[in-house]
């Protein structure tokens, strides 16, 4: 499993890493403590950068610096090493960090679906003209996902399930999600796992969405979260009380205000104006949802992703 290896290269690296300092906390002109942040350039994570330019983690004292990585495998050593005192992910991604006995707490909620199927942020789509009607057909079928054994092809799985299908008959290859519409149109797939700001396009543009992945495993279904090592948790409370507090603060905002968001999502991605201004956004709001998490983890479990259950009491703040 490609996650797998990701995570255990993780482990490996912050052990690497781990000799390089004290941590990445320190204090800033103004009285300010510096933190690191490490996210990925997504919309998702428009609640991070408004919070900074509203002001909400100064309010706290924090004067936030945020570093983009591409994912996990750079994000979960940094953050065990001390290198970042943050980090942005998506559950399934920590839940298996977890099993590969990572320190490894989240702080605050980050993403979550809208729980509205029809306008959700990622989707089972196949070609406007596809014979498929309900996920239950989709048995023995290849799909496509970003990225594999994670949250995508676990929540499609559960999906087909709920629907009356088999999700372990599913073959599922990865192909980029900016790709899946080329490789429904080339035949190489019959149906793939689309996220904004790409399924939007894809859903203009001759797609149809077959299912909604996540409102399938929960209306309250939480994507992705910021996290930070057991070490800063427990010798650093503090710290984690502020960030927790101005990220709640942002995430509040961020819901109130979409425009806000529309408006901020450009200078910190690749997608253009025009296109943040049309996409679907996640939902924004600090607590997790347990039973949400608690129906992710035994799915990533039946389908091998991860090979325990995840303690939540643990792992969610």
């Amino acid at each position: 499993m490609k996650v797998l290896k990701l995570i255990s290269m993780a482990v490996l690296a912050a052990s690497t890493l781990a000799a390089c300092g004290d941590g990445a906390t320190a204090e800033s002109p103004g009285g300010l403590t510096d933190v690191s942040v490490a996210a990925i350039p997504i919309a998702d994570t428009a609640a991070l950068h408004l919070g900074v330019a509203e002001g909400f983690f100064k309010d706290e004292g924090l004067n936030v610096k945020i570093e983009s990585v591409t994912g996990g495998a750079v994000s979960v050593p940094g953050v065990v090493s001390g290198t970042y005192d943050f980090a942005f992910s998506n559950i399934i991604s920590m839940f298996v960090a977890k099993g590969q006995g990572l320190d490894l707490q989240f702080v605050t909620n980050g993403a979550t679906s809208t729980g509205v199927a029809g306008a959700d942020i990622a989707a089972i789509v196949v070609l406007e003209d596809s014979p498929l009607t309900s996920p239950a057909q989709l048995d023995g079928l290849k799909v496509s996902s970003n990225l594999l054994s994670n949250i995508g092809d676990t929540t499609i799985r559960h999906a087909v399930d709920a629907a009356g299908g088999d999700g372990a008959s599913l073959d599922f290859v990865e192909v980029p999600v900016q790709e899946a519409m080329v490789a429904l149109e080339n035949k190489q797939i019959d149906a793939a796992l689309v996220v904004e700001p790409f399924l939007t396009k894809a859903l203009q543009s001759g797609g149809r969405a077959l299912d909604w992945n996540y409102v399938a495993v929960h209306p309250e279904m939480d994507v992705s979260g910021y996290f930070t090592s057991g070490d800063t948790v427990k010798n650093k409370p503090e710290l984690v009380d502020k960030f927790a507090r101005a990220m709640a603060k942002s995430l509040e905002f961020s819901q109130a205000n979409p425009d806000k968001v529309r408006q901020i999502i450009p200078t910190y991605t690749q997608i253009e104006a025009t296109l943040a201004a049309e996409i679907v956004l996640p939902r924004f709001k600090a607590e997790f949802s347990r039973e949400s998490a608690e129906i992710l983890g035994m799915a990533a479990l039946k389908y091998g992703t991860i090979e325990e259950l995840p303690d939540l009491e643990q792992l969610l703040p």
